[in-house]
């Protein structure tokens, strides 16, 4: 597990957790300027509980990393537009913008993060590293445990892919079986529906017969009758 001290000394460390930024608000409410993206430098200062001047001097030392961490810089005519289009926006939220200032410099959260891995004498700042390794820690015995679930689940099933190896020849054996099942129920069928046939046959030949009887029997009472006369 990396330690508050590698966090604070490694810039790659700090860019493999650049995005846990909802680790801010765990710590501590991080108020945004109106148009809900951006914080001033007060308003960093403020979250830290430090002086806008170390906040300041910590975005000069490390201005390359923040900056790839969305942290801007407006002057001119960037600046003039960014405060048209954000006429309510004021200094954190008291009063309204100066009017007259040469720069300024916005932070998004990632960038906030971004001072929280670095600024060292801030209690705030320490609390969000603890929260952000802490995090990463549970997250780490989730995925070891996970990890182990899995190879469980893997496990089973190497011991299922093993008996269905031994139970191949069984099964082969028994599809055998039942084709020659199969075989011998086509032809008990076929003799059925001969015998069926044969049946049907037979008992044209009784109705028949039946009729034949009936004819000599009409044909004896009929001479009968004429002999008594």
């Amino acid at each position: 597990m990396p330690t508050e001290v590698a966090l604070l000394e490694s810039r790659a460390m700090r860019v493999e957790h650049a995005g846990r930024v909802e680790v801010l608000d765990k710590v501590k409410a991080l108020v945004m300027l109106p148009d809900g993206v951006h914080v001033s430098t007060e308003g960093v200062a403020r979250y830290f509980e430090v002086s806008t001047e170390v906040i300041k001097k910590l975005t000069q030392r490390h201005r390359d990393e923040l900056t790839q961490g969305g942290m801007q810089i407006l002057r001119g005519s960037d600046l003039g537009e960014y405060q048209r289009d954000n006429l309510s926006l004021s200094s954190e939220g008291e009063g309204s913008y100066p009017q007259r200032r040469s720069s300024l410099t916005l932070f998004t959260r990632r960038a906030v993060l971004n001072i929280a891995m670095l600024l060292r004498d801030s209690d705030i700042a320490r609390c969000v590293r603890t929260y952000l390794l802490d995090a990463e820690e549970g997250w780490r015995e989730g995925y070891a445990s996970l990890d182990r679930r899995v190879t469980n689940v893997e496990n089973c099933l190497a011991g299922v892919g093993t008996a269905l190896q031994e139970l191949g020849p069984v099964l082969n054996r028994m599809s055998q079986r039942l084709d020659s099942l199969d075989q011998r129920l086509d032809a008990t069928n076929r003799v059925v529906g001969a015998m069926s046939n044969r049946l049907c046959e037979l008992s044209g030949d009784m109705c028949r017969m039946d009729a034949r009887i009936d004819d000599v029997a009409r044909q004896l009472r009929s001479l009968r009758r004429r002999r008594r006369r």
